[in-house]
Formats: C-alpha cells, sequence, structure tokens
C-alpha cells in the first residue's frame, strides 16, 4: 500500500504544479488581454476624432496650396478603409498618400522617391509607378500627363 499512496502523492504534486503554472498563465494573458482592450479603446476613440473632424465643414488655410487636396485624401482614405482596401491601407502606400496630401504639387516617380528617402534607381521608379498608377485607379491621385501625379479625388466625388 505505501508505493501506491507515494504514487497518488507524485501525481498529486504533479497536478498542483500544473495547477500553478495554468494560474500563472492566465494571470499573463489576463494582463496582455487588459493592454490590447486599451489600445482597442485609444484606436476608437481616434477613429471617432478623425470621423468628427472629417464630418465637420472646414475651409482650408489661405496659405495652404494643399488644404483641398489634403481633406479629399483623408475622405479617400476613409473610404479605402470603409471598403477594406488593404493597399491603399498599407503603411506603403500611407507614406506616399501622406506626400501627395501635404505638398499639393504634381510630381514624378523619380522625384517622390527622392522625397520618401528611396533609391532613384530604375527598379525603384518602377515600383514607385506602379503603386502611383494603383492610387490612379482609386482615385485618390490624377496621372496629369505621362508620369506627372498629383494629388485628385474626382473619382471619389471630393
Amino acid at each position: 500500500m505505501p508505493s501506491l499512496m507515494e504514487a497518488l502523492e507524485a501525481r498529486r504534486a504533479d497536478v498542483l504544479g500544473q495547477a500553478e503554472r495554468l494560474r500563472e498563465q492566465i494571470a499573463a494573458l489576463s494582463e496582455e488581454l487588459s493592454r490590447a482592450e486599451e489600445r482597442l479603446a485609444r484606436l476608437q476613440i481616434a477613429r471617432e476624432t478623425v470621423e468628427e473632424v472629417l464630418a465637420a465643414p472646414c475651409s482650408p488655410a489661405p496659405d495652404t496650396d494643399a488644404g483641398e487636396d489634403a481633406g479629399g485624401v483623408a475622405v479617400a482614405l476613409v473610404k479605402a478603409e470603409a471598403e477594406l482596401d488593404v493597399t491603399v491601407m498599407s503603411p506603403e502606400y500611407r507614406e506616399i498618400i501622406a506626400l501627395f496630401a501635404t505638398s499639393g504639387a504634381a510630381m514624378r516617380c523619380k522625384e517622390v522617391c527622392r522625397h520618401l528617402g528611396l533609391g532613384t534607381e530604375a527598379r525603384h521608379v518602377e515600383g514607385m509607378r506602379s503603386k502611383l498608377k494603383r492610387l490612379v485607379e482609386r482615385g485618390i491621385l490624377a496621372e496629369l500627363s505621362s508620369g506627372l501625379f498629383k494629388a485628385d479625388g474626382r473619382k471619389q466625388g471630393w
């Protein structure tokens, strides 16, 4: 009988150890869940604020060339997000869109590459050209002439 009791005690100790490890994992996951929920709440507040700002009528600053384009680009971004357009929502495209929205100027591919700190070799320029063409297809940019791009939202209705 003593060996049976020792075996039961050994199993009990194993299960107690397992239960303690699970409690620690639950505590760590609960903490991680709390952080994630906090980030979600902040993102929701930011989204509501952006929607509120975009819904309010505003006039561009008199000395801002990109005022109308920047507002339109924001509307296009909200629309792209609503349509779950992952291309436009990617960080690379956001950086390109922000450049056009803030500058308000028409630019060529090589110039865009230079502004974004990319190389100006043919592979970079051609890669940028394809990204800019995608943005033209989505109505965020317009191709004024061959290879000359500018923020434009006519297809978006702004």
